[in-house]
């Protein structure tokens, strides 16, 4: 019993983060578009907020505050997922691009930009 119950906690939980992609994306069909590249914008974020906490929190040392590591994650999140969304609205409005092919590789470059930031941070 305790077993379905972690499950359902972990379901809900994680659950919770795609559900903001989703309620994003419908939001973007209403305007017209489909954007199958959510996945790697939320990635991309995700990649780079940790890298601008870690960073401001590596060069502050001792200094750090909580709370501004917070911020600087926050605004490092939403910058980046902000020049991905512009990649993708410049590729399907600007240069007419299938939005479907433009997507699904949006989701890998933002997967594989997030890899390799996780991978620079490790070093």
């Amino acid at each position: 019993m305790t077993t379905i119950i972690t499950l359902i906690t972990a379901a809900v939980t994680f659950g919770t983060v795609l559900m903001y992609g989703t309620l994003g994306e419908i939001l973007t069909e209403k305007s017209g578009n489909l954007n199958l590249g959510v996945e790697g914008i939320m990635y991309m974020g995700g990649a780079f907020g940790l890298a601008g906490a870690f960073y401001y929190e590596k060069a502050a040392g001792a200094a750090a505050s909580g709370p501004l590591a917070i911020a600087i994650a926050i605004l490092s999140a939403f910058a980046a997922g902000m020049v991905a969304s512009a990649i993708y609205s410049f590729i399907t409005i600007t240069l007419r691009a299938n939005q479907n092919v433009t997507g699904l590789a949006l989701s890998i470059f933002g997967t594989g930009i997030g890899q390799f930031v996780g991978e620079y941070m490790r070093v």
